[in-house]
């Protein structure tokens, strides 16, 4: 597989990246309207709706800085080949997969970087990962969600100020409709930064076939369909994690989900704009811990926090793994 492949192969290749940017919107659709749901601002159904168009038009507000880090930031793109985006795309499905069907709101993002460095070093050896690229990420587990505590944490003891003198019910009633707002902002952020990394990979399978001639680019149409497929899977949403997300972590009310939804949504824009592939599930954990511990410390369910956490930290070598030997098993059946 790492000479020019077939056509229909190719069409195949992209399909099944197509088909993790649409497990990817279902996976994480928690992260868009996990709080516009627990705080009862919208029924589940409607809220899919929401985020899914938001998620769709993403791609009017932002560049392609994100698409151009994964496609050649990673790994080096010389060294991409089909097996290795194929191997990279089934380890991070099969972790989604498995992640999804426990519920855990794990980074459709790493898993996917993750599956690129596996595969990579499976061929090339270390010598294949783009350090500089891969460090932004990795930095970027830590200070996504710990922007989107602090941002929440802010904005939360700001807007309690500023709304002190007003009544319990007259707040509730403005921030209902501040967090359709709020919600719309965080799923562009959402849509913006996550449809990107299948771009990136499609873009250097093109690429690595000599379909995007001399200089690497994203196609409009690879845009197009990344941002409706991740917009489709959001549309069947990924109800277990929106359970974990919206009420095992912290209970919120209409006031806190739109803290935590703009502090994220803050946190992506600027992610987004500078090229950095982030993690949407960190980044909205982390805001929505912010606004718990604004409450009490206590109101933090910490050992379902603690278990997410362990959940990031375990993404990256556990998907690196899956893909290097999906690498290594397609060699030698090649």
């Amino acid at each position: 597989m790492d000479a020019t492949i077939a056509f229909p192969l190719l069409v195949g290749l992209v399909a099944v990246a197509l088909f993790f940017d649409f497990l990817n919107g279902l996976h994480d659709a928690a992260n868009s309207i996990a709080t516009i749901v627990s705080t009862r601002v919208l029924r589940p159904h409607y809220a899919v709706f929401w985020a899914a168009f938001f998620n769709f038009i993403a791609f009017l507000f932002f560049g392609l800085h994100v698409a151009e880090t994964v496609g050649k930031g990673i790994v080096d793109a010389s060294i991409v080949t089909p097996a290795v985006i194929f191997a990279a795309l089934v380890g991070a499905i099969v972790w989604n997969i498995v992640t999804w069907v426990a519920g855990i709101p794990s980074s459709s993002s790493h898993a996917l970087i993750g599956g690129l460095v596996g595969a990579g070093v499976a061929k090339a050896g270390t010598g294949a990962i783009v350090w500089s690229g891969l460090g932004k990420t990795v930095a970027a587990i830590v200070l996504s969600p710990a922007t989107g505590f602090v941002l929440a944490l802010v904005l939360i003891l700001l807007v309690s100020w500023l709304f002190v003198l007003q009544t319990p019910f007259a707040v509730d009633n403005t921030f209902r409709v501040l967090q359709f707002f709020s919600a719309s902002l965080y799923s562009l952020g959402h849509g913006g930064n996550d449809a990107q990394k299948t771009m990136g990979i499609i873009a250097v399978l093109l690429y690595s076939q000599g379909a995007l001639g001399q200089t690497f680019y994203v196609p409009l149409w690879v845009v197009l369909t990344c941002q409706s497929a991740l917009a489709l899977g959001t549309l069947f949403g990924g109800w277990r994690i929106v359970h974990t997300m919206g009420s095992k972590i912290t209970r919120l009310n209409p006031m806190q989900g739109f803290c935590a939804e703009t502090g994220g949504a803050i946190t992506l824009f600027a992610a987004t704009w500078l090229g950095v592939p982030v993690s949407t599930t960190h980044t909205i954990t982390g805001s929505i811990i912010g606004v718990g511990a604004a409450r009490r410390v206590s109101a933090v369910r910490w050992g379902i926090a603690g278990n997410i956490v362990v959940a990031w930290v375990i993404t990256l070598p556990a998907t690196a793994a899956i893909s290097a030997l999906t690498y290594l098993a397609t060699r030698l059946a090649g």
